[in-house]
């Protein structure tokens, strides 16, 4: 069975920035049309497609972190274990859940369908298939997520985990400058205010156009490995496709390289924030 993430960067952390890309996988399984009335092109849709190639200079740079093979369409990383409508389901998983919105629009941690698809699969999941997909795709994905993390805090004395996503291209606003990049830290709950402003600083000063919070606040990975409060920051990125991929929007474009130096640097220029703000605590 293939792996359903990868590690990237060295065992020993070189940096108090942990990456997590978990809605780039592209490893569709081979008995997927006898449970999916779609094929892996049709499904792209769902894909943060290639987000996984903006980190290729942090890799390189010695940034570790964590990158889904296992498509979204499969399972939803960034969703709460619960969160599965109930209604494509041949019998409850458990208790009846409190759904998410996402959830109740279709994308809860097993999409149940797309606007522009429709219902994704032939017939309702048996609750046995779901728990596989949680016991080997998603659990293990937050297991080896939070054990990063946690090993960074304690060499470094605090953490940032940078969640990146890419965003099909926002309307225009009222001044006709749409967002490029939308930062989420959950209105402020997932990242003290010195590490937002300092992500606000290294993508304006690139040049880009920024949003917070607004239209992606960022989901349940900042949710669960967050506690700004130990030191422990999480900010979600979200990047406009067209500033990477082809006009098609599908596979890699002439920014790519602009864009994964972006990621480099910001995941540089947090690093040694946070480390500038750690020092004085690992000295007493």
């Amino acid at each position: 069975m293939t792996a359903s993430f990868h590690r990237i960067g060295p065992d020993c952390l070189n940096w108090p920035v942990i990456l997590s890309v978990p809605h780039a996988g592209r490893h569709y399984p081979d008995d997927l049309a006898h449970y999916c009335r779609f094929t892996p092109d049709q499904l792209r849709s769902l894909e943060d497609r290639y987000a996984d190639r903006l980190i290729d200079q942090a890799q390189s740079a010695g940034f570790a972190g964590l990158v889904a093979r296992t498509p979204r369409a499969l399972i939803d990383l960034n969703r709460a274990e619960h969160d599965v409508d109930p209604g494509m389901l041949s019998a409850p998983l458990g208790p009846t859940p409190q759904l998410s919105a996402k959830a109740r629009g279709g994308l809860g941690l097993i999409p149940r369908r797309t606007a522009n698809l429709g219902e994704i699969w032939r017939h309702r999941l048996h609750p046995d298939h779901v728990r596989r997909r949680i016991e080997h795709e998603y659990r293990p994905y937050h297991a080896a997520l939070g054990a990063l993390l946690a090993q960074a805090r304690l060499q470094f004395g605090g953490v940032i985990l940078l969640d990146v996503h890419s965003m099909p291209p926002l309307p225009s606003t009222r001044d006709g400058m749409a967002p490029e990049i939308v930062i989420g830290d959950r209105f402020g709950r997932s990242a003290g205010q010195m590490i937002a402003q300092q992500a606000a600083r290294s993508i304006r000063s690139a040049g880009f156009r920024l949003a917070f919070n607004t239209p992606y606040a960022g989901g349940h990975i900042l949710d669960h490995h967050s506690r700004p409060d130990d030191n422990a920051h999480g900010l979600q990125i979200e990047i406009d496709r067209s500033l990477y991929l082809d006009a098609q929007l599908d596979e890699p474009g002439p920014g790519l390289s602009r864009m994964s130096q972006l990621i480099c640097q910001l995941a540089q220029d947090l690093a040694e924030n946070l480390l500038s703000q750690s020092q004085p605590l690992a000295a007493e």
